[in-house]
């Protein structure tokens, strides 16, 4: 189909299924599958292209021959049937073939490259989509987190303005206190005796610093 020329070398196997038509129809019967057979085969062959015949269709090539063959045996009356067309042997002409063979090298080596191509795609995007939902996943936990502990603070802070409008000042005393203990649990302590002479400052006994050491010795 192409003008290309290929060399190619194939078997026909076949056997008589009318005997009568074998020995009176056709003077030679040999010969004339073996030419039946050549016409045959390049017509196939001159329908295809050089690279369906040699590699990428070389099983259908060698189906359309045998259908050819066949019904070319049958026109003659030869009362013979093919039992099976093999190709042995299909190249490009001898003056081309490395040329070829370098086509073939290239396109095995595209064929690869996709196919190594794709693999990556299958194996990457699945992970990707895997890190995006747990990603989503965070995000939404840390959202619905946030959002409570603000309703918290929301509804404590209500709560203390409610016992404020009710209360005032035990309000205010309370928060007071609430706030210092805050500040000064973290804080050093002096004790100041202002009644006293001298430096008026007493030193400040962490009783309960002493205990909890003492208990560790024991």
């Amino acid at each position: 189909g192409d003008q290309n020329i290929a060399d190619i070398d194939f078997i026909v196997q076949w056997r008589i299924k009318d005997a009568a038509d074998y020995l009176f129809n056709i003077r030679d019967p040999e010969v004339t599958i073996k030419v039946a057979s050549e016409s045959a085969m390049r017509e196939i062959v001159g329908q295809s292209t050089l690279e369906e015949a040699i590699t990428k269709n070389r099983a259908g090539v060698e189906a359309k021959t045998r259908d050819l063959l066949q019904r070319i045996l049958d026109s003659y009356g030869a009362g013979v049937a093919i039992a099976e067309l093999k190709m042995q042997k299909a190249d490009p002409p001898k003056e081309v073939i490395d040329a070829f063979n370098d086509v073939q090298r290239a396109r095995q080596d595209q064929e690869r490259s996709v196919n190594e191509a794709v693999a990556f795609r299958n194996d990457i995007v699945p992970r990707a989509k895997g890190e995006a939902e747990k990603l989503i996943a965070e995000a939404t936990a840390y959202k619905e987190r946030v959002i409570k502990d603000a309703q918290g603070e929301a509804e404590r802070f209500l709560s203390v303005y409610n016992a404020y409008l009710t209360n005032k000042d035990v309000t205010k005393r309370r928060l007071y206190l609430e706030r210092m203990e805050e500040v000064l649990s973290k804080a050093d302590k002096m004790i100041l005796d202002q009644g006293a002479e001298g430096s008026k400052v007493v030193p400040y006994l962490p009783l309960n610093e002493l205990r909890k050491s003492q208990g560790g010795a024991k």
